[in-house]
């Protein structure tokens, strides 16, 4: 018997995943399965693009359905949880990039929830990887794809 991977997750997170499990159960299922419909009526389905489109849909609707109902499963759910004085998992993080003074702020999360254009950074990433474990006032050297960072942190919460 193997192991399920663990998923560490904000509760916000998990509502999110499931969210998106019901939307797609409810609704995107149902589309799918009415085109598939649609598309058997044309006849022929050797030639029937419509057809399959319709199950290659399907096909990746239903492997997402199985992908989130198993995070869903395996949650951990986390919440910065303890000291607001270092940095880890479901804590807000601002900080300032040295020389040119840009401030940033990201949440750090698991990998399921990461969404970096929302602010959050998976626990996986180079930046969090970097700030997981320092404290406020802290100087860190982040080497990311796009090069070498060197931050201060600001604020922890």
């Amino acid at each position: 018997m193997s192991i399920e991977k663990q998923y560490p997750m904000t509760v916000a997170g998990k509502q999110k995943l499931q969210d998106e499990l019901n939307h797609l159960i409810t609704v995107k299922r149902k589309e799918v399965v009415e085109r598939i419909k649609i598309a058997r009526s044309f006849g022929d389905l050797s030639e029937n693009s419509e057809y399959d489109s319709a199950k290659e849909d399907q096909a990746f609707v239903e492997g997402r359905i199985s992908t989130l109902e198993s995070m869903i499963r395996n949650a951990v759910i986390i919440e910065g949880e303890g000291n607001n004085d270092i940095v880890s998992l479901g804590k807000t993080v601002t900080f300032v990039e040295i020389p040119d003074g840009d401030e940033e702020t990201y949440t750090i999360v698991g990998s399921a929830e990461a969404d970096p254009l929302e602010g959050l950074i998976s626990n996986d990433s180079p930046i969090a990887k970097g700030l997981i474990g320092k404290t406020t006032g802290d100087r860190v050297k982040i080497l990311t794809p796009g090069g070498e960072m060197d931050v201060e942190i600001k604020t922890i919460s």
